[in-house]
């Protein structure tokens, strides 16, 4: 257990963490939809490359606080959706353009693993069960769609699920991390969450007095 004066390092990076999934999500969904259309990759790879800063630094912090789930999860997050996911639009836009193919069946294997990864992990999410236990739930569902349809396994169009599923996961994460840094700047509840995150929220705050 760490000390006051060690929490007192670091504040709580989870909420910029949450921030870059959302947006990852939001792009993701956008793509996946048909919302937008294969131009828009370098664009969106941009923007997961700035998720893949944010996250890894989120990572290293929830490490050091001791925090192995959240810890573990940041840091491959950032290392293969955020950082592999924008290197990978970069390279097929670029083989888009010049017309180059590739077997994009890899990606199904390496998403499998992630896909199964996550499952395995998520109880550990529900030691506390909170917004952010809803948000890996989320993720359960969009993961391994997206595996089986980039294996071949599922046919075009059960991208949707994962879209949408992605969607709420983003829109999770804003609120969660909304409140997570509103709550904690007031030391109150402003943005009301499920009773066990408060509790949680509300422990953190007095075992850390200002």
């Amino acid at each position: 257990m760490l000390n006051n004066q060690t929490s007192k390092e670091w504040a709580n990076p989870t909420p910029a963490g949450l921030v870059a999934l959302a947006v990852a999500c939001a792009c993701f969904f956008a793509l996946l939809t048909g919302r937008v259309e294969s131009s828009a990759l370098p664009l969106i790879a941009c923007w997961l490359l700035g998720g893949f800063v944010v996250q890894l630094i989120v990572g290293i912090l929830d490490l050091k606080r001791q925090n192995d789930t959240g810890g573990n999860t940041f840091l491959f997050f950032s290392a293969f959706f955020m950082l592999v996911g924008g290197l990978e639009m970069l390279l097929k836009y670029d083989a888009i353009t010049a017309g180059i193919p590739l077997d994009s069946r890899i990606d199904g294997y390496a998403w499998s693993v992630l896909a199964i990864i996550l499952l395995l992990w998520t109880p550990a999410f529900f030691k506390s069960f909170s917004l952010l236990s809803v948000i890996v739930i989320l993720l359960d569902v969009a993961l391994p769609f997206i595996a089986l349809t980039d294996l071949g396994v599922l046919a075009k169009g059960f991208e949707q699920i994962s879209a949408w599923a992605l969607l709420a996961s983003g829109v999770v994460a804003v609120y969660l991390c909304s409140a997570q840094v509103v709550n904690q700047a007031y030391g109150r509840v402003v943005y009301p969450l499920p009773r066990l995150a408060r509790v949680k929220m509300q422990t953190v705050t007095v075992a850390d007095p200002k």
